[in-house]
């Protein structure tokens, strides 16, 4: 316990103050949900999503300048494109669309949806290049951390308002289809990914992961 607090002071207090916020975050809105005060935390949600990506950005700046800036830009589009296709013509994801709690919409879609596309695809690239150096393994792994997430959300989103399916709940092919798109876009950043050891991916992940993972088995008790 004294050797964990004593690493934890050893960081960057960069990192310190992003994994603070990102924790205060998620765990005041779990508590005000639980509570019933879904009606006021839910419509921030976009603002906790940005706060996300603007914390990552601060500890991971472009590592290789407007390379770095062209290859996320295509990941943004990959996912603004497949999100746009799927609310406007049903394809890839099923027949869906968006509600009121992640902000504005284009063409049916969120603003935050595209960077929200791009912050998970790095936090899950990152922690499966920390537990397998070989390329293949390491976008398989990272496709199915974000696939895993996904299930946690699925049952949530409707109740969340943040999309509802047309036929009441995900299909199959939904879950077919992110992993596809996942996998896609981990092969596409991995060169992206920083060498370093830093916390706060895993922070900003698991705590996503804590969050609809709580709901969801307050939902299935």
């Amino acid at each position: 316990m004294i050797q964990q607090a004593l690493n934890f002071m050893a960081i960057n207090p960069k990192i310190k103050i992003s994994i603070f916020l990102i924790w205060l975050v998620t765990i005041s809105g779990m508590i005000g949900i639980y509570l019933g005060k879904g009606e006021w935390f839910l419509p921030k949600t976009p603002f906790n999503l940005l706060m996300g990506a603007l914390l990552l950005l601060w500890n991971f700046p472009p590592k290789n300048g407007w390379k770095s800036v062209a290859i996320w830009s295509a990941a943004f589009l990959a996912g603004v494109i497949a999100e746009t296709l799927g609310v406007q013509f049903g394809w890839f994801f099923g027949d869906y669309h968006y509600g009121e709690n992640l902000g504005p919409k284009f063409l049916g879609v969120p603003f935050m949806i595209g960077i929200n596309w791009v912050v998970l695809t790095f936090s899950s690239a990152y922690l499966s290049r920390s537990v397998v150096s070989n390329r293949h393994a390491s976008a398989l792994l990272g496709g199915s951390l974000m696939v895993a997430l996904d299930y946690l959300i699925e049952p949530l989103a409707p109740v969340f308002d943040f999309w509802h399916w047309d036929i009441g709940y995900a299909p199959l092919q939904n879950f077919i289809s992110w992993f596809v798109l996942a996998w896609m876009l981990q092969y596409l950043v991995q060169q992206e990914i920083p060498e370093e050891r830093n916390s706060l991916p895993l922070h900003h992940f698991s705590s996503q992961a804590i969050f609809f993972g709580f709901f969801f088995c307050l939902q299935h008790v």
